[in-house]
């Protein structure tokens, strides 16, 4: 199947703007007809440009906001749900919104969090080695901006195994945890479509994030390690067409998974050359890794650095130190 064949199951994509150039592309808002009216799937980030993209977009599917029977989150990150508020204000009613249970808490949150949220961690971080003026520079430079995402007053659980019976098209809901712990897919089995959010992009790693919470306390769920599991379940679909959360369709969905168990195995190998000098906190391998970086990058890179050392450690290839004031890595005696 190819995209242009989606519109005959009713299934619309439509590409959302965002201000981050790290996700790869637009956000993907993906309209599916029901019976009557249309399930909205990621609605997208909440700026004005993206209320306009997403308003002319739904005009071009012939469908109207007052016709969204429901909202469904994949994951809880701002530029797949910040929208949502808004768009439920279109709709002239309260529609019911959908998102996994282990995400819940995030979209809970508006983007104006993210900075206290940071602070609240801030005595995490300083066990992995961030030194605290980069930290608050960090926090600094993320800006308390309401328009990229307000709070959701209330969600619904998003429940593995579940289906949306649509018009044409039924969607498994398939809680595939990495990028986030909550993420969940849609696969539609009759026509081999899997709607895969951020699991799977052609362009860019996924880059499953450092998980922060509220208060404060480190959690057990290791991003990475739990990518690849889901990753394996994901070589067991039959699937014709990837429709993803950013950028176009595709379909050679096994060879991009191929080619990231190769990307991350070559930066492990790194981390491990990087390690034969000696014990080193996670911040000291990131700097070695990655260029200096402060804000959405320091983040980003330091989750990257992080989630392959927890796939070392869970392989018995490096072991950690976590006694006095940092956590340090080494290599497995």
């Amino acid at each position: 199947m190819k995209e242009k064949d989606l519109e005959e199951i009713g299934i619309f994509r439509i590409p959302v703007p965002i201000p981050f150039v790290q996700a790869g592309g637009p956000v993907n808002a993906y309209v599916v007809e029901e019976e009557r009216g249309i399930l909205l799937l990621d609605p997208g980030i909440g700026t004005r440009l993206a209320q306009a993209a997403l308003a002319e977009g739904l005009a071009k599917t012939g469908h109207r906001f007052e016709e969204v029977n429901r909202i469904v989150l994949s994951h809880g990150h701002i530029d797949h749900y910040g929208i949502a508020a808004w768009v439920q204000e279109q709709t002239g009613r309260v529609v019911p919104i959908s998102i996994h249970s282990a995400d819940a808490e995030k979209v809970l949150q508006s983007a104006a969090d993210l900075p206290d949220l940071l602070s609240r961690n801030r005595e995490y971080f300083a066990k992995l080695g961030v030194p605290l003026p980069i930290l608050e520079e960090t926090i600094a430079n993320i800006h308390r901006n309401d328009d990229l995402g307000r709070r959701l007053p209330d969600v619904m659980p998003l429940v593995p195994g579940d289906t949306f019976h649509c018009k044409h098209a039924t969607l498994e809901v398939l809680h595939m945890p990495g990028h986030t712990p909550g993420l969940c897919c849609f696969y539609d089995r009759k026509h081999k479509l899997l709607l895969s959010s951020d699991h799977l992009l052609e362009r860019v790693s996924p880059n499953p994030l450092i998980e922060l919470r509220s208060n404060g306390k480190p959690t057990p769920f290791r991003p990475l390690i739990s990518y690849f599991e889901s990753l394996d379940r994901v070589r067991s679909l039959a699937i014709d067409l990837v429709l993803p959360g950013h950028a176009a369709p595709f379909s050679a969905y096994l060879e991009l998974i191929d080619s990231l168990f190769d990307f991350y195995q070559h930066r492990q190998a790194k981390i491990l050359d990087i390690l034969e000098d000696g014990a080193r906190t996670a911040y000291e391998v990131m700097r070695r890794l990655f260029p200096p970086a402060s804000g959405v990058e320091l983040i980003l890179t330091i989750s990257e650095t992080l989630g392959n050392i927890e796939m070392l450690e869970n392989r018995g290839r490096i072991v950690r130190e976590a006694e006095g004031e940092f956590i340090r890595f080494r290599v497995a005696a």
